[in-house]
């Protein structure tokens, strides 16, 4: 990717969780990677703050909201920047938490999600990017922009050569993701089977399978997700694929949370390979032989190259931009 960005009208920031990303981002632009100045108190409270002026400059910020601390942390920073001066702020994050929490399902509950775009706002975000939100309407809780960006480009680029050998058919773990699947399977090509995985939900991270839509005897397959979080649920579908006749199985989601480890996924003879990309912090750290890690480098990248010279966000789905 060739980058037309001026290093003396940006500043490229990454928080503590995902600063080896922002490196590699910083590499891939040829632009420096500014440091954060980060001091914690006794109490434990922190203090965030740019080590160099950011007066009139593009501000970027590259973190993942995973838990309560980075979201602390973003907003701390977001509102030096602000009071610093600068022309504005885009944060990048590769997760966004509580989106999970779209919507009141039962009396006396919050709406998470929209609580999240109200603080990052009044912090003084200017523009958001992150990666497959759990409810595309969650843009709507905003009122700056908001880009939605889907992992499944560079997933689909990495794997082209690889469908070409073994075939796969695509699976989604409900009917729920079934739009997801469909638009992954168009991408690798337009003759590709899908089947939906049927399933009632009996409780938080908690299902039941009924039965299977489609075909997937001795067929290759990948269940495809947002996010894999206990793991619980996708590995009962993989099983599931398995026991009606599957051959292979791949796991493929945007953010493996893997709240109780990557044992469960190890220890499944059912599953293949677990393909993720690496939104949430030390996912590489996770020693594997099943797991592949297939970057938001490039997409994050070529985002910020995009918004810098003014383009339209939609050059981004261009396979050449992730080469």
């Amino acid at each position: 990717m060739s980058s037309r960005i001026d290093n003396n009208k940006i500043i490229l920031f990454g928080l503590s969780n995902q600063v080896s990303l922002a490196k590699l981002v910083a590499k891939s632009l040829k632009i420096d990677l500014t440091e954060i100045e980060k001091t914690v108190f006794a109490d434990k409270e922190i203090l965030v703050r740019s080590s160099k002026t950011v007066r009139n400059k593009k501000v970027y910020i590259i973190c993942s909201i995973n838990s309560h601390d980075a979201l602390m942390e973003l907003l701390l920073f977001v509102d030096s920047l602000k009071r610093a001066s600068a022309s504005s702020i885009m944060v990048i994050s590769t997760y966004l938490g509580y989106s999970r929490q779209d919507r009141k399902a039962s009396q006396r509950e919050p709406i998470g999600a929209k609580l999240i775009a109200r603080l990052l706002e009044i912090s003084g975000v200017n523009k958001l990017i992150t990666f497959d939100l759990h409810n595309p309407s969650i843009q709507g809780f905003y009122d700056i922009p908001v880009d939605d960006l889907r992992w499944v480009y560079p997933l689909t680029h990495s794997l082209i050569k690889e469908e070409k050998k073994m075939k796969f058919t695509i699976v989604s773990p409900d009917h729920g993701g079934a739009v997801r699947a469909r638009k992954f399977a168009e991408l690798i090509t337009k003759d590709i089977d899908i089947a939906i995985v049927d399933k009632r939900r009996t409780g938080p991270n908690k299902s039941e399978i009924v039965g299977l839509l489609g075909d997937v005897k001795n067929k290759n397959c990948i269940i495809i997700d947002d996010i894999i979080d206990t793991g619980g649920t996708i590995v009962k579908a993989a099983e599931y694929l398995k026991k009606i006749g599957a051959k292979q199985i791949y796991l493929a989601a945007t953010h493996g949370l893997f709240s109780k480890g990557f044992e469960i996924f190890d220890e499944s003879n059912a599953i293949d390979k677990v393909l993720i990309s690496d939104s949430i912090p030390n996912v590489d750290r996770i020693n594997s032989k099943k797991i592949e890690i297939i970057s938001l480098q490039k997409m994050i990248s070529a985002a910020i190259d995009i918004d810098f010279n003014s383009k339209s966000m939609s050059d981004l789905y261009s396979f050449k931009k992730l080469n």
